[in-house]
């Protein structure tokens, strides 16, 4: 059984701290690997690392920065397979899903290699007599990033790309449930000629992340994961005078409309709401059908569906769904499918009798799908995280909106329809960060920003495009006046321009 490390100042670094977290192959139950949690000190390393790589790496001009951005992505292309087979060999997800993964982290390098555009500020001249204003975008200094099991390649690249590109240099600690497929991406990033200590990777649990939160050398810290972590790491991470976005749960709700295309939402389902095994932040666990006809059309085509999908292992070329990360997030997942039951919701599909031939020990479940289920069910209220889809019943429009207003978390949705002014309605009054018409998991490409509202973000600004940009720099304005030989005299008070 092999043991992973950190990567520090461009080096492989075995841990120290004598505490460790086993990795598990989903597929087969088994250990792979083990990981080293860092101590308080190990993580000191890492910031210290990076805070020494700061002064030279900010002076470099951005047009030289991205070059070594622009080599990273030629490695992460030529690479991408590997790091696909690590990604699935870890999390359980199926190689083609994996490789989307990197595809759509690789968006986001090659937007953070336009970073020379991106940095520009902004001029004006004679704002008063001789007096010029111009802003300046600069680095906020050592970046620390904090990221999920379900992406552990794609957060990653959205993160630290962005940040360096920016001037910035970064500590990552990725999630110790699969960790290798960051370790291998970080050690691309020093081949492609990053210099070390400008990006440092650390494994570890809370002792990792409360010395990132903490530690008065991190100027900004980026999270994904879980509602409560976040606020946690919000209120931690602002508590200590640092810049945090932290994005968070959700629950995602699809309307569909009694005119949708009943053949494109049962395609959209199956993929938004199984694909990656529901374990995706913005997966489509809770369909709102407008009527009861739209319902019971829904449910004809879809029980069907669910019940054909092809699950397996990721060596499987033919698996559609992968198992469960861990043991505990399965055991999570049928405690949700057996309270639905008893809250009264109709299963119509039940994928927990699943059982892999040769895989017993894996922790597989099949699709679950219920109908007639009300908001007053944990099913609908929670964020399950797993293969269990909820179909909700409304009488009309209004009351489908209302549902997905009224939910806590507001990260996705999506309104599946013909009716050009109904989908204009829902994208003007629905009271969510990222919203797809006819799309059912509308995450915005990389130019563009990923975010979430209500409980689904802590912090102004979210993550990749220029939100991402915004929040890895600090703004500098410059008021400034050249002598002209022209005495001024002295002033003691504010003037406006047309004083001048």
């Amino acid at each position: 059984m092999k043991t992973l490390y950190h990567f520090i100042a461009g080096k492989r670094v075995e841990g120290t701290s004598g505490r460790f977290g086993d990795v598990y192959n989903p597929a087969t139950g088994e250990v792979s690997s083990r990981a080293p949690f860092a101590s308080a000190a190990e993580v000191g390393q890492a910031i210290a690392a990076a805070k020494a790589a700061l002064p030279a790496w900010s002076a470099t001009p951005p047009a030289r920065r991205v070059q070594a951005l622009f080599r990273f992505r030629d490695l992460l292309v030529a690479h991408q397979d590997e790091i696909a087979r690590l990604i699935s060999a870890e999390h359980g997800k199926v190689i083609a899903d994996a490789r989307g993964e990197v595809t759509r982290g690789l968006e986001v390098v090659e937007f953070a290699c336009g970073i020379p555009q991106l940095l520009k500020g902004e001029f004006s001249e004679q704002v008063a007599g001789g007096v010029d204003t111009y802003s300046l975008r600069q680095p906020v200094g050592v970046c620390a990033g904090i990221t999920p099991f379900n992406f552990p390649c794609m957060v990653p690249l959205w993160m630290f790309p962005m940040a360096i590109a920016c001037g910035n240099t970064f500590v990552l600690k990725p999630s110790e449930k699969d960790p290798s497929a960051a370790i291998r991406v970080v050690e691309l990033a020093k081949e492609a000629g990053v210099p070390d200590g400008v990006v440092n990777l650390v494994i570890g649990d809370k002792v990792a992340v409360d010395t990132l939160l903490t530690d008065p050398r991190i100027a900004a810290v980026s999270f994904v994961g879980s509602t409560a972590v976040g606020r946690y790491i919000h209120t931690t991470g602002s508590t200590n005078g640092k810049r945090v976005q932290a994005l968070c749960g959700a629950k995602n709700h699809m309307v569909v409309m009694p005119d949708a295309d009943m053949e494109q939402v049962t395609d959209a389902l199956i993929g938004s709401a199984y694909g990656a095994a529901g374990e995706r932040c913005m997966a489509i666990s809770v369909a709102v059908a407008v009527g009861n006809q739209t319902g019971d059309e829904v449910i004809r085509r879809l029980a069907p569906r669910v019940r054909g999908l092809k699950v397996g292992p990721a060596t499987d070329p033919d698996a559609e769904m992968g198992p469960i990360v861990t043991r505990d997030s399965l055991s999570r997942i049928r405690g949700y499918v057996e309270a639905g039951l008893r809250e009264g919701a109709d299963l119509v599909v039940d994928g927990r009798d699943l059982v892999m031939q040769g895989h017993e020990k894996g922790y597989f479940i099949g699709g679950c799908l219920f109908d007639r289920v009300s908001p007053n069910m944990s099913i609908y209220t929670d964020e399950i995280f797993g293969p269990v889809l909820s179909v909700v019943r409304v009488g009309d429009y209004e009351s489908a909106l209302g549902l997905v207003n009224e939910h806590q978390y507001g990260n996705g949705t999506a309104i599946f329809t013909h009716d050009g002014d109904a989908a204009r309605d829902f994208v003007s009054r629905v009271q969510v960060g990222m919203v797809g018409v006819n799309v059912p998991i509308p995450v915005p490409v990389a130019y563009h920003s990923f975010g979430g509202w209500k409980q689904s973000l802590f912090g102004d600004l979210h993550i990749y495009g220029t939100d991402g940009v915004r929040f890895y720099t600090k703004m500098k304005t410059v008021t400034a006046r050249w002598p002209s030989g022209i005495r001024a005299g002295a002033q003691f008070h504010f003037k406006s321009g047309a004083e001048h």
